[in-house]
């Protein structure tokens, strides 16, 4: 593994760490991320659509500009959309595990192909 994943591996776990601890000051059960977890992971449909479709539906679903924007929005809603909150908080923390664990964000020619490296097959 290069040093750039390592850091970038760190900075993941970082999150993970930031997150947990703004979800349940936030007052929502820490337990609400491990039950929505792989909800996240319904991005992955397009890939019955073709590869192409696949990446570009799983990368929308796994950059945090979403999670951002939801935050945003509770923000300039004066901090009345708590559910914004809720579901940004939970979507930002399964990228940050998805990206600690390896999973990258995908280029359009395979699933394993991501900008972490190969998943799933020996290096």
């Amino acid at each position: 593994m290069t040093l750039p994943v390592w850091f970038q591996r760190i900075e993941s776990a970082a999150i993970v760490v930031l997150v947990v601890v703004a979800f349940v000051q936030s007052g929502f059960a820490w337990w609400w991320l491990v039950a929505v977890f792989l909800l996240w992971d319904l991005s992955m449909l397009g890939y019955v659509a073709s590869p192409r479709v696949g990446a570009i539906s799983y990368n929308v679903g796994h950059s945090y500009v979403g999670p951002a924007a939801l935050l945003a929005f509770s923000w300039l809603a004066g901090g009345d959309a708590r559910w914004a909150v809720f579901v940004a908080l939970t979507w930002a923390f399964h990228i940050a595990v998805d990206r600690l664990l390896g999973y990258g964000l995908k280029f359009t020619d395979r699933f394993t192909h991501t900008h972490l490296g190969e998943v799933g097959t020996k290096r």
